[in-house]
């Protein structure tokens, strides 16, 4: 169960891309404390600086300011990499709508120009990070790989492309290589604040300040939230899972659905609230329901999540309570 006993070769070298977003910092974290070394690439665009400074103290920690869509950077991150987790890209579905070239740009582009790098660097494993967004307007409950809709929107585009490019290198290059797609990742270090956050940690913060959170639609929509520690869990996975398992993406979620209405009174609660939210106007490009089938990933990856819902939400909870409570003093 999880990933504590996941054991790697003490030189292995890691490459995480995106090191100083949310899922990459996590990662970055729990290899260093288990003494690997980790060479964190991101450009700043998204990622958080305090994300880098945090483990300048390990020795074996190389932080890279370079941008994916630059190829000579790319080549030189992953010289001497075992494994490559290939997280950087610009998420957001309402954002892509409005930045369709950039997204392009940074999502595909970006993908198969780190695909090319580890290719030419014989990188062992590129594992990467792709979207519950590839299921589109595919109705049925829960989403299985294999049974994908009409797409919805560009973000969901670029991660259609990064999905055909891990499966063509595995196929024409022999690169190993894993898509996971993440449904509703949350947890500690996500980032609460501008137009494009995400929703749990959003309304955290609003309630926190007292504030009225907005939902979109009529918050009866549903989502599969996967805790940060099945993500980290899946990652490194990935990395010690057979080659006669590469070229595939998996779902990555613990297989549950969450009501948003439902969320919302729950954290209300949790924090001794009783506010109301504001209920405005669905998005364009979003998904009604979510819910995975992760037996694929539980079959061929070993992929066993230990996070539920409730016990996730707690912690990170708890997180922006000490995090706000502490920036107070």
């Amino acid at each position: 169960m999880g990933y504590q006993h996941i054991e790697f070769d003490q030189s292995a070298t890691f490459l995480i891309t995106g090191g100083a977003g949310f899922i990459g910092s996590h990662l970055c974290e729990v290899l260093l404390k288990k003494g690997h070394h980790v060479i964190s690439l991101d450009d700043l665009s998204n990622g958080k600086q305090e994300h880098v400074d945090m483990f300048l103290k390990y020795p074996n920690y190389t932080f890279i300011k370079g941008d994916i869509r630059d190829f000579d950077t790319c080549l030189k991150a992953t010289q001497d990499v075992d494994y490559v987790l290939h997280q950087a890209a610009w998420g957001s579905v309402p954002r892509s709508i409005e930045m369709p070239l950039l997204y392009e740009e940074i999502n595909i582009k970006g993908t198969l120009n780190m695909l090319e790098a580890s290719r030419k660097n014989a990188v062992k494993k590129f594992v990467y990070a792709s979207s519950s967004s590839v299921y589109g307007d595919e109705p049925n409950l829960p989403k299985k790989e294999g049974i994908e809709g009409n797409l919805l929107s560009p973000y969901a585009i670029t991660k259609r492309v990064d999905e055909e490019y891990g499966k063509i290198y595995h196929q024409l290059y022999g690169l190993d290589t894993y898509g996971l797609r993440y449904f509703n990742v949350f947890g500690p270090r996500q980032d609460p604040d501008g137009p494009y956050a995400a929703v749990l940690p959003k309304f955290i913060k609003q309630l926190l300040n007292n504030e009225a959170p907005m939902i979109y639609g009529d918050g009866l929509q549903s989502r599969d939230f996967t805790y940060i520690e099945n993500v980290i869990e899946a990652n490194l996975k990935a990395c010690v899972a057979p080659s006669s398992a590469a070229g595939r993406a998996f779902n990555i979620a613990y297989g549950q659905k969450e009501i948003l209405n439902d969320i919302f009174k729950h954290i209300n609660v949790s924090l001794g609230k009783d506010i109301a939210p504001v209920y405005t106007e669905e998005r364009k490009g979003d998904i009604k329901h979510s819910l995975a089938d992760i037996s694929l990933a539980r079959e061929l990856l070993g992929y066993s999540p230990e996070w539920d819902f409730r016990r996730g939400i707690e912690a990170s909870i708890k997180y922006y309570v000490q995090l706000y409570h502490s920036k107070l003093l």
